[in-house]
């Protein structure tokens, strides 16, 4: 309402105050009044609802998740293709000499082992040992035993194996060399159509989710009181619908996405060590824990800054709306350096916090490196003395059952060099994840927040016309703090018209408020034929009313738009009829374009009498039962105030008309008058006030 902002600005802080602490105020409204405060188990429970939202879509996730273990699968298995070239191919044997050599020694380790444990077992059965040997034999039967199961696994499978090569793989060791370089290169191309495959489906499933956040957000911007929707303003719902859902989806996509594949990459590759060597994998991760740690406190610290940024950036949005909205007065005041200082001062202050940001996220990368490096170098080192030295133990630690061949340490290399590059992506899974937390934690406390306008559950159905409009005993204040109408008992018959006078920042804008429900009161009620209006849906209540405002608000659309805009569903010949009753179709036709003429963001390209007699012909063709006027001729020529006159005249027959004015002729159209002043309302006759 036209004469809410002076209300409101009167009771407020100053302009420059207010700009100050917007972005404290907005991300305080958004995130730090959720319930359960900024701690960290709010945080991942808002997160947790996002992802239980994108779960709603298991279907693509399950298969996004299929096309993980396949890229996995393929990542260890193109690894592992190049043992055969390294161990076989390259010594000139075929796969299959190779195995069979594999089935005879392990056939004649199976025997001697068999042999030496039947030994062990007599031995200790005859006591011939004292207690130091007997538990030196029990060692060695043990080991005898491990030793033993394993060359009997091994057997298994390489007789298991056998036919298979024969039938599959050609017997020369080039040929075998060819086909393993055909199946790393079709596999790296089945990976990458997996990978691809995963990254959509998982990114349509973060869209997705990511639109019907904002598709929520803009429902909550519509649906809130206008103290909610003044509070976060526009600028802080187009962060949230903008910045922020994108926040939302980069979270979704980091774990569907990277916290499912680069995992299993790593456990691909990490299994195929454990195959080779078990102690020896666990020796290489000894600086896991180190890292785990400072990942975790890497994460709260990228977690923290993104909150700044979040809150730098809705002061942005909000700084930009202002200036962009109100570049009128910026330049008739000649303030545009001022506007100017300002934007450089929140983008300095983006720009600071946004290389914090990225001072942590590259920080990520080498602290993640820290344990790939770490496991190679450990690998590489240890592995090296084992094969030199023949040795299966370090530090009387045993690391292999058998010495390892130089194909087996290289092979044993390539699965760590493998797992780190996973392990380094993570950084950028955890950056994601982190940002997503943060965007979760300012979104869904919005979307819950309740609004005070609350749509009854049994609405009361009401007849057509109504009879009356009833105030009984209203308060109202915007703050809590400053009574705007206090005490206020008023009658508003059917088809009656009352002009509403006073001072600015009487109230007189709050009353209609009150009237439209863009606000319920304080204290006492609204009632419209002795129903409150609490009891009342609102698109009942609103569809019997008829809105025209001071400051006349145009969509970026034709002209016909605009005024269809009252009733939808209008035809055009009913939409040139009310133009013609606000005495707007002569200036429309002279248009090129006529009502197909676009007036511009808000009706720029429009005169301000153009855009009343616009925002008329909404309101006349919506024919509606009440016509609420808030200075509705304030912009209006002389001329063109004596014909919306006649008009006005014509049209207030049979309907409750309401109209803030202050001008004489339209008065004249009132039968009585509400005399609003410090929050007080006094009632009388029209007559009384002209005749005065």
């Amino acid at each position: 309402m036209s004469s809410l902002g002076d209300e409101n600005d009167a009771r407020g802080a100053s302009r420059q105050d207010r700009v100050a602490g917007a972005s404290a105020v907005r991300l305080s409204s958004s995130s730090a009044t959720a319930p359960g405060g900024q701690g960290k188990y709010q945080s991942m429970h808002s997160f947790v609802r996002a992802l239980r939202d994108a779960v709603k879509s298991w279907p693509l996730l399950v298969a996004a998740f299929l096309c993980s273990a396949g890229v996995a699968s393929l990542w260890g298995a193109n690894i592992a293709a190049l043992f055969p070239i390294i161990e076989v191919t390259l010594n000139g044997e075929s796969l299959q000499s190779w195995n069979a050599k594999r089935i005879e020694d392990a056939t004649r380790r199976i025997g001697i082992g068999r042999s030496q444990e039947e030994t062990i077992r007599a031995q200790l059965a005859a006591e011939m040992f004292s207690e130091d040997e007997a538990a030196a034999a029990q060692r060695t039967l043990d080991t005898v035993t491990l030793n033993l199961r394993g060359d009997e696994a091994l057997l298994y499978s390489s007789e298991k194996l056998d036919p298979w090569l024969h039938r599959f793989l050609p017997d020369d060791p080039f040929v075998t060399v060819l086909w393993v370089v055909a199946f790393v290169v079709a596999s790296t191309f089945l990976k990458h159509a997996f990978l691809m495959a995963s990254t959509m489906l998982v990114s349509w499933v973060a869209m997705n989710i990511t639109r019907d956040i904002r598709l929520k957000v803009f429902d909550k911007a519509l649906a809130v009181d206008r103290a909610q929707f003044m509070r976060h303003g526009s600028a802080g719902f187009m962060a949230q619908v903008t910045g922020t859902s994108e926040m939302l989806a980069s979270g979704i996509t980091s774990v569907f996405g990277g916290a499912v594949t680069e995992p299993l990459k790593i456990l691909a590759c990490l299994g195929g060590a454990f195959c080779i060597s078990w102690q020896l994998t666990l020796a290489c991760l000894t600086l896991a824990p180190l890292v785990g740690f400072m990942m975790v406190w890497l994460n709260r610290r990228i977690r923290s800054v993104s909150r700044k940024i979040l809150g730098r950036s809705l002061g942005f949005h909000h700084v930009l709306l202002e200036a962009f909205n109100n570049v009128l007065t910026v330049q008739a005041y000649t303030m545009e350096d001022f506007e100017r200082d300002r934007f450089r001062t929140c983008t300095k202050d983006m720009l600071k916090i946004g290389m914090t940001h990225t001072f942590y996220h590259a920080l990520a990368n080498p602290i993640t490196e820290i344990l790939g490096i770490g496991m190679v170098a450990t690998s590489i080192a240890v592995g090296a003395w084992l094969v030199i030295n023949q040795q299966t133990e370090i530090f009387g630690i045993t690391m292999t059952e058998r010495p390892m061949t130089v194909p087996g340490i290289m092979v044993f290399f390539g699965m760590l060099i493998g797992a780190s590059d996973p392990v380094r992506k993570l950084s950028g899974v955890f950056t994601g994840v982190n940002v997503g937390i943060v965007g979760a934690q300012a979104l869904y406390p919005l979307l819950d927040a309740p609004s005070t306008l609350v749509e009854p559950a049994h609405p009361v159905a009401l007849q057509s016309p109504h009879r009356e409009i009833r105030l009984d005993h209203v308060s109202f204040s915007y703050d809590g703090i400053d009574t705007v109408l206090d005490d206020v008992s008023v009658a508003i018959k059917f088809g009656e018209r009352v002009a509403i006078v006073g001072p600015n920042g009487g109230g007189k804008s709050t009353l209609i408020n009150l009237i439209c429900r863009f606000y319920d009161p304080s204290k006492g009620r609204v009632l419209i034929d002795d129903v409150p209006l609490t009891d009342v849906a609102l698109g009942d209540l609103r569809g019997r009313i008829a809105l025209v405002t001071q400051q006349t608000e145009l969509f970026n659309e034709s002209i016909l738009y605009n005024i269809r805009y009252g009733r939808w569903e209008a035809t055009e010949e009913e939409i040139v009829e009310a133009a013609k009753k606000a005495y707007a179709h002569e200036f429309i036709s002279d248009f090129p374009g006529g009502y197909r003429t676009m007036v511009g963001p808000n009706g720029f390209r429009l005169s301000g009498g153009q855009r009343q007699r616009i925002a008329l012909a909404r309101a006349f063709l919506r024919n509606a039962e009440i016509l609420v006027l808030d200075e509705a001729t304030s912009q209006i020529d002389v001329e063109s105030e004596r014909l919306i006159h006649d008009a006005l005249a014509a049209y207030v027959e049979n309907r409750t008309v309401i109209m803030i004015t202050h001008r004489v002729s339209t008065l004249e159209l009132a039968d009585s008058i509400l005399q609003v002043e410090h929050g007080k309302i006094v009632k009388r006759p029209a007559k009384q006030l002209q005749a005065a």
